[in-house]
């Protein structure tokens, strides 16, 4: 498995190369995708903004997720992850981006959601692609390995970019 600076220079090349504008919309990693990101020299080339929309309320306000996703499904959900992937295109004027909403414990789990469930969501205002995951660990292992899949994720979505 390659390394996350690894990971992340590859990344730029191909945000470069296709001439995108990257974003992030983070809840339970706090702005660990954007740290990632921007580890690189130069990356205000190509990554605009980070958002971390902790409470659903900051959801609501800066992505525009609607109050009714939230409450209907929840904050680690399929709809407001694709909803936060459409906000962070639209308010931080990007081509791509990524979302991650998760429970990273160790509490605040339940039998539908137990600790270590993400969701991730990569893609475009158009379009976007989410997948949940169930990692394991304790609240740092399963905050670090939300941020590889994220930019694993948005390493593959450039790739087939191009």
């Amino acid at each position: 498995m390659p390394t996350r600076l690894t990971l992340v220079n590859k990344i730029a090349e191909l945000a470069l190369a296709v001439n995108y504008q990257l974003a992030t919309a983070e809840s339970c990693t706090g702005g660990g995708v954007a740290k990632a990101l921007t580890e690189v020299a130069g990356s205000s080339a190509w990554f605009t903004c980070g958002l971390v929309t902790y409470s659903n309320l900051a959801k609501q306000q800066l992505l525009d997720v609607s109050a009714t996703s939230l409450e209907t499904y929840g904050a680690v959900s399929e709809p407001v992850v694709k909803a936060m992937v459409k906000g962070a295109c639209e308010k931080g004027l990007a081509n791509l981006a990524v979302a991650i909403s998760g429970v990273a414990g160790p509490g605040g789990g339940s039998p539908e959601k137990p600790v270590g469930t993400v969701w991730l969501a990569w893609g475009t205002a158009e379009k976007q692609l989410a997948t949940a995951f169930n990692f394991a660990g304790d609240r740092r292992q399963i905050r670090e390995a939300s941020i590889d899949k994220a930019l694993q994720g948005l390493l593959e979505w450039l790739e087939s970019s191009r």
